[in-house]
């Protein structure tokens, strides 16, 4: 089959390969065609080295298909089931599981240094990104990694649910708990913090203001219910009209770097909320002092893919589309096949997409 393959870290080209094939198929294991896939700023960044990801590997984790087989002791899958790829599932029994933390529960990640892909020329192993990689037409995933969707959603939305809109949404809904009538600002609006708007306008709130250096990022989150999208200088003069400097409610960081976290923290008020969704490199320090930390009693909230229950985030964010309250489809803004790629992949670093949707 074909796949897309970053041989070493830091190349900026993924090399599609007709000799790959899936590996690891067993039991408690699903075969799966992946029907659609997105492309994700994290992919981008397991690229460049700013995500740990052991090397050759296939991108991808946002995707979507149908299970072409299934192994012995999986119960709730059976061929022909239409999925939605979930990279970080819960084993339902470990401490972080049964504190109601399942979005921090580890076990996803331990398969993660498992290679599930092979070339067919020479036998080589390659890894799949975050024990996924779905640039690839099949991938074989352990069970839990394939979660049911319904018939009426296409495999594109679904591929959006599996990692960017529910990482989004969920810092809104779940870790910041927006409040109706709050005011927000968000940094970073490419396909998650898009996410955050939507979310935070969901929640009721006042004002909702979108920062980004790229203007056509900016359009988009004023169609998407921002209600004023500024360029990262004017970010000042934006809390002085709208919070009379005091600062938001809740900033969002959704960029990965320090300077915009320290940004987003001065910018939310006292006794605000900090959020950071962003995903960032592990020697990217940030830095407050403690009498700041001590005084201005402001909230400092990660989020991990959405902060909550994934497959609870899931069925809200099918709920909301299905009701109108969110714009999924018009976070697609590309389409492309795999043997575009690196097309796509030019586009999201240059910002001249929100998502971009992969056909296999």
């Amino acid at each position: 089959m074909r796949a897309a393959v970053l041989q070493e870290t830091g190349q900026d080209k993924l090399e599609v390969l007709d000799d790959i094939e899936p590996a690891g198929f067993g039991p408690g294991k699903v075969r799966v065609r992946i029907k659609a896939t997105g492309l994700c700023h994290s992919d981008l960044s397991a690229m460049s080295g700013v995500l740990p990801q052991p090397a050759p590997f296939v991108p991808g984790h946002e995707g979507a298909g149908e299970v072409l087989e299934v192994g012995e002791g999986v119960t709730h899958l059976g061929q022909g089931d239409r999925v939605v790829v979930c990279w970080l599932p819960a084993c339902n029994s470990c401490p972080a599981c049964r504190r109601g933390q399942s979005h921090l529960c580890l076990t996803g990640f331990m398969n993660a240094g498992t290679p599930n892909f092979r070339r067919t020329t020479g036998g080589s192993e390659v890894f799949g990104f975050a024990g996924t990689g779905t640039f690839a037409e099949e991938v074989v995933l352990d069970a839990p990694c394939a979660v049911p969707i319904p018939d009426d959603v296409p495999f594109e939305i679904a591929a959006l649910i599996g990692c960017g809109v529910t990482t989004g949404l969920g810092a809104a809904f779940n870790t910041a708990r927006v409040e109706a009538g709050s005011s927000i600002a968000v940094i970073g609006c490419g396909g998650v913090g898009i996410s955050v708007i939507q979310g935070a306008r969901a929640c009721g709130a006042a004002q909702i203001v979108a920062v980004d250096p790229v203007a056509g990022r900016r359009e988009a989150a004023l169609r998407f219910g921002a209600t004023e999208a500024v360029a990262p200088g004017e970010l000042a003069d934006a809390k002085r009209r709208i919070t009379a400097d005091e600062g938001f409610d809740h900033v969002f960081e959704v960029v990965g770097r320090s300077a915009t976290a320290r940004t987003a923290y001065e910018t939310t008020r006292r006794g605000g909320t900090l959020c950071v969704v962003g995903a960032g490199a592990m020697d990217d320090q940030l830095q407050f002092n403690m009498f700041e930390l001590f005084f201005d009693e402001k909230r400092i909230l990660p989020s991990l893919y959405g902060g909550g229950d994934v497959l609870r985030s899931y069925d809200r964010a099918v709920a909301l589309w299905r009701a109108g309250r969110i714009d999924l489809e018009g976070l697609i803004t590309h389409r492309v096949r795999l043997g575009e790629i690196n097309e796509a992949i030019d586009q999201m670093r240059t910002g001249e997409a929100l998502r971009t949707s992969i056909s296999l």
